[in-house]
């Protein structure tokens, strides 16, 4: 078969592995640079860029990043916001940068978002009024989220559906884009610019009860050094409303660490909201019809994904058949 690609055009060739959390990502990243190949990894995760968050990030350690050059982690204080559009201009940047050094750039992670605005580009939405941000800010904190929540869900279901109840940020912004605008955030991100990145996209698509049970033991493993964590960070100064603290497990985990929420059961909590973020990214990356769709368990995905990216990045060498 071709290996069907996301853009038509191009300048420059990427290729991508995303999927869901968990499904082994990253570990695929690093067989693939252990067998020799010159890639350079963009992490494509909204967590990942934030400093000082560790334990509930599944953050590549400083030794594994030592072994696999990999970008975008790191780069922001948890007091402020990374937008798609501002993290796909990095990435753009990142991946010019790593042509020019002669390597492959390999994009990374599970935020859909993301990855749609590096390969696709987003349409740039008008400047929103800041009174009408402050209101629905005071409407949150007001009434709780499951009422603005609901309020997103019928007029943007498509965008509810990937969005947390418990992301203020997520859903007040799609809110008042559809308020300001009259036109749903999903409506704008459809809306494509011209790309200048011809990409390769693999999707990983585990056996669901692997998954599962990934997930619950990166659970187990994480649950506590996450409240330590967040303990620290909340004793240093940081708000528990700082847009990093309402990431999927940090909020959770500043309930525990403030006392307002028990600690004991925070490990099976954090694995169902994992298994909730799960499900939204194999809804999201299955929209992907360009993609190539891969099973991480299956003996031969290192060898097919090493022989693919080979003739993609070299491709006087031809195409990949079946």
């Amino acid at each position: 078969m071709v290996w069907a690609t996301v853009t038509a055009d191009s300048v420059r060739r990427i290729a991508a592995i995303c999927g869901p959390t968990a499904s082994g990502k990253s570990a695929l990243a690093a067989a693939l640079r252990a067998r020799g190949l010159p890639i350079e990894v963009v992490s494509c995760d909204a967590l990942q860029v934030y400093q000082h968050l560790e334990a509930g990030t599944a953050k590549p350690s400083a030794a594994q990043r030592a072994l696999v050059p990999t970008h975008l982690v790191d780069v922001v204080e948890p007091t402020l916001t990374m937008s798609a559009g501002q993290w796909a201009a990095l990435a753009q940047t990142t991946v010019s940068d790593i042509a020019a050094r002669g390597a492959w750039p390999l994009v990374v992670g599970g935020t859909g978002l993301y990855f749609r605005a590096l390969t696709r580009g987003l349409a740039e939405i008008p400047p929103i009024e800041l009174g009408l941000r402050r209101e629905l800010t005071e409407r949150w904190h007001g009434s709780g989220g499951a009422e603005l929540h609901a309020q997103l869900q019928a007029v943007d279901p498509d965008y509810a559906a990937q969005t947390p109840v418990a992301n203020r940020q997520r859903v007040t912004r799609a809110l008042e884009v559809f308020l300001a605008t009259g036109k749903t955030l999903s409506a704008w991100h459809r809306e494509q610019l011209p790309s200048q990145l011809s990409c390769i996209l693999v999707v990983l698509e585990p056996d669901p009860a692997l998954l599962a049970r990934a997930i619950a033991d990166r659970a187990a493993a994480m649950a506590a050094p996450l409240v330590a964590e967040v303990t620290a960070l909340l004793a240093a100064g940081l708000s528990p409303m700082a847009p990093a603290m309402q990431a999927l497990g940090y909020r959770d985990a500043v309930e525990v660490a403030m006392g307002r929420a028990s600690g004991r059961d925070f490990a099976a909590r954090l694995a169902l909201a994992h298994q909730h973020y799960a499900k939204r990214q194999r809804t999201w990356f299955r929209s992907e019809s360009a993609a190539l769709r891969l099973q991480p368990e299956a003996g031969d995905t290192e060898d097919r994904l090493a022989t693919a990216l080979t003739a993609w990045f070299t491709p006087n060498k031809g195409t990949v058949d079946d």
